[in-house]
C-alpha cells in the first residue's frame, strides 16, 4: 500500500511528535507499505522518511523543483519525483495515495489534507482520510466537521471516510477495515 503522508518540516516543541513520527515510518516501512510524502529532510519530513528507510521500506519524495534548489530534499530516498510548483506536488501525492495521513503540522499540512477530505467528500477519492490526533492535535478540526453537520452544511455520509486516530494502533486499525471494503 502506498501511504501518503502530510507533515510539518518543522520539529515542533513537543518531543511526543518525533517519537510518533518515527514510529509511523518504522511501522511504514516494516509493513511493507510504501511513503509516499514531501521529500524533505527537514523536521519532522526528514525524521519520518529516515524512519522507513532504516526499516527497509520505500520512500517516494515529491519535491518541487524550488526546495530542491533552496537544498531541502532528502537525498537518500528511494524514488523522488520532481514537481514544478506546489500545486503539481499535490495532485501527485494524491495520485499516488492509497491511504492518507495527516501528522501534525503546519498551515501546508491543513491545505493538503483539507483537499484530501474534499475529495473523500465528494467519493472522488476511495481511499481513508486519516487525521492523526495525537495529544488531541485535531480536535479544533473534529469539532469544526461536526458543526457543519450540525449547521446542515456536511453530512455525516460526506465525511465517511475521514477518520481521527488518538495512535498508531488505532491508524493500523482504520487501513486494515479499510483494506477489508
Amino acid at each position: 500500500m502506498r501511504i501518503t503522508v502530510y507533515l510539518g518540516a518543522n520539529e515542533g516543541n513537543d518531543p511526543a511528535l518525533k517519537a510518533a513520527v518515527r514510529e509511523l515510518g518504522t511501522w511504514i516501512g516494516e509493513s511493507g507499505s510504501s511513503l509516499v510524502y514531501g521529500g524533505s529532510k527537514s523536521g519532522l519530513m526528514g525524521e519520518l522518511a529516515e524512519s522507513v528507510l532504516l526499516a527497509g521500506g520505500t520512500v517516494i519524495g515529491v519535491e518541487p523543483q524550488r526546495f530542491i534548489d533552496e537544498g531541502f530534499l532528502y537525498d537518500d530516498i528511494t524514488e523522488l519525483i520532481v514537481t514544478a510548483d506546489i500545486p503539481e506536488r499535490k495532485r501527485k501525492m494524491m495520485e499516488l495515495g492509497e491511504a492518507f495521513i495527516a501528522f501534525p503540522g503546519g498551515t501546508g499540512t491543513l491545505e493538503e489534507i483539507a483537499e484530501v477530505m474534499s475529495g473523500v467528500a465528494l467519493k472522488d477519492l476511495k481511499a481513508p482520510c486519516i487525521l492523526y490526533n495525537l495529544h488531541g492535535y485535531y480536535e479544533g478540526l473534529k469539532s469544526l466537521l461536526n458543526h457543519m453537520i450540525a449547521k446542515g452544511l456536511s453530512t455525516a455520509e460526506k465525511q465517511q471516510g475521514i477518520y481521527f486516530a488518538q495512535n498508531l494502533a488505532e491508524i493500523r486499525q482504520i487501513l486494515s477495515i479499510s483494506s477489508d471494503l
